[in-house]
């Protein structure tokens, strides 16, 4: 008995990885799955998608099998430099995978590839310490520098944990470990400089800032300059993890923390429901007295007064969810509840930085 539930339980994991995207599942896989020939094949198909850039392209499902048409395909398009990229966690997420297999077999195929992750990351960063979110594209908003769905913060997680030789990192020399290190610190450098400051106060940051400039900037029509709730979740996140903190980046999270109080949202909701014409909709609810709503907060907060708004692909901002078309407002994520585990880590980095002045 047990081993038909053990038998069944790696049927419905296997079914629930399936159905996820190549990023979401690779997350996943653990130190025993790096050491099968599924995990090997995966690997070289990472080897086969790699561009010249060392780069990978995103939103592709590494896991597919090949016919020898399509390697051929796949083959040919590794000189699309314009494709390479950090966005939806691509990159890194293969310098990661690469990286546990080179662990797990030893080969140095996998070594080599994973290096050449790690070195189009490092020559990807600007001098001012960002990463843009398509590298070596030329021109358009995804130079700008990326702060849009934790790009650039998953990146400079990769390089914290490389620069401490952190598994499966521990492969690196001494150089490639301390370059990493200085790229992650100019990173802190780039996070501190693009915090949006009014009034001599700090508040948070926009999705994306201009790489010249480092004011917020645009980027998609429906991504406006902006106070971005959802991604000053992943940088303050990020700060408060370094163990010996600046004043510089105590004051960051500090005005982080304090605008992301400041700005919550209560008594409101947001639920899907079947509109009158039969579609799948979404919209914002009064929370009735029965029910204990947690706050939540809006993605995108004007520069100017601070106000919640929403933005179609007409790029004309409105203050309601239900004033944008429809595939806009089920199709992106409009509010947030991020804030709520950056305030609930607050307090403890809050206990730690006392514990460690006594």
């Amino acid at each position: 008995m047990k081993r038909l539930f053990s038998i069944l339980s790696m049927i419905v994991l296997s079914t629930n990885l399936m159905a996820q995207s190549w990023v979401e599942r690779a997350e996943k896989f653990d130190d025993d799955f790096y050491r099968t020939n599924e995990a090997i094949r995966i690997a070289d198909n990472l080897l086969l998608y790699q561009h010249t850039t060392g780069a990978w392209p995103k939103n592709i499902d590494f896991t597919k099998p090949l016919n020898e048409q399509e390697k051929a395909v796949v083959i040919q398009s590794k000189s699309d430099i314009n494709e390479s990229t950090i966005d939806n966690r691509a990159t890194t997420t293969e310098v990661l995978y690469l990286s546990h297999i080179y662990q797990a077999t030893g080969n140095e195929k996998y070594k080599d590839a994973a290096l050449a992750g790690i070195n189009y990351l490092l020559e990807a960063q600007y001098d001012n310490g960002g990463w843009p979110q398509f590298w070596p594209r030329p021109k358009g908003y995804y130079t700008h520098i990326t702060y849009n769905d934790n790009a650039m913060v998953n990146v400079m997680k990769l390089m914290r944990d490389a620069s401490k030789r952190k598994a499966p990192f521990q492969y690196l020399s001494d150089e490639v470990a301390e370059r990493c290190k200085r790229s992650f610190d100019l990173g802190i450098t780039c996070i501190l400089n693009t915090q949006i400051r009014q009034n001599d106060t700090l508040k948070v940051w926009c999705a994306q800032h201009d790489e010249h400039t480092l004011q917020p900037a645009k980027a998609r029509a429906y991504e406006l300059p902006s106070f971005s709730a959802a991604e000053s979740c992943g940088i303050t996140l990020l700060l408060m993890g370094i163990s010996k903190p600046s004043q510089a980046i105590i004051d960051a999270v500090e005005g982080s923390v304090a605008w992301l109080k400041a700005t919550q949202l209560e008594g409101i909701r947001v639920e899907f429901f079947t509109n009158e014409q039969g579609k799948r909709d979404r919209r914002v609810v009064e929370c009735s007295e029965e029910e204990s709503c947690q706050p939540i907060w809006a993605r995108f907060y004007t520069l100017d007064t601070c106000r919640p708004f929403f933005c179609g692909r007409d790029g004309v901002v409105r203050y309601n969810l239900s004033e944008i078309e429809l595939e806009r407002r089920v199709g992106y994520g409009w509010y947030t509840d991020k804030p709520r585990e950056v305030l609930k880590k607050y307090e403890q980095w809050k206990k730690r930085l006392k514990s460690r002045k006594k």
